[in-house]
């Protein structure tokens, strides 16, 4: 595994080391020791997956409140994704600010979100299946969702809000104003 990319302070893009040969290939996907060199230093506690049927499925921008933040390392194992995080941690340089990458099961690539990101993703082909990894447990007290294509944010979806498949807590997130009114940023 080797870092490619940190576009915001601990936000980092890695790369998984690939062996191929003519049976196919093997890659590390979870390394602790190799994460720990990279400054993630995580309790992993659960794993996820994530299954969407439609190109321009939306799922996001989501977070867990204090004290059940969630780090969350994200690959795709079908298909590919549009990738985003936005920094929620108000004591950070990027508070607020984003970053988007696109992922897909070609590449090999993973990203580690930490605590204090919200999170959030747009299918960009048909059947495409993420998985996830989270350094806390789901809770249903602490879930927070910020809407995805609220203008204050600045994200700039591959996807426009009339074909956007959605969720209906997605669609009636609140905006990015509300959530910092609400103390939850």
């Amino acid at each position: 595994m080797e870092l490619i990319n940190e576009p915001l302070p601990g936000l980092l893009e890695l790369k998984l080391t690939v062996h191929s040969d003519n049976r196919g290939l093997f890659c590390e996907t979870f390394n602790e020791r190799t994460l720990r060199q990279f400054g993630v230093a995580a309790n992993f506690v659960q794993d996820n997956e994530s299954r969407s049927t439609a190109v321009g499925t939306v799922r996001g921008l989501h977070f867990q409140v204090d004290p059940f933040e969630q780090g969350k390392l994200v690959r795709v194992l079908r298909g590919a994704i549009f990738d985003v995080a936005l920094d929620l941690r108000p004591q950070s340089p990027t508070y607020l600010q984003h970053s988007s990458i696109e992922l897909s099961e070609d590449d090999f690539r993973v990203v580690w979100i930490p605590p204090g990101f919200a999170h959030g993703f747009c299918t960009l082909e048909a059947y495409t299946t993420i998985s996830y990894r989270t350094t806390s447990f789901y809770n249903l007290t602490a879930e927070r969702s910020i809407r995805w294509n609220d203008p204050d944010h600045g994200i700039t979806w591959p996807v426009e809000a009339d074909g956007a498949t959605l969720s209906e807590r997605d669609a009636s997130a609140e905006t990015l104003a509300q959530q910092i009114n609400s103390k939850d940023v």
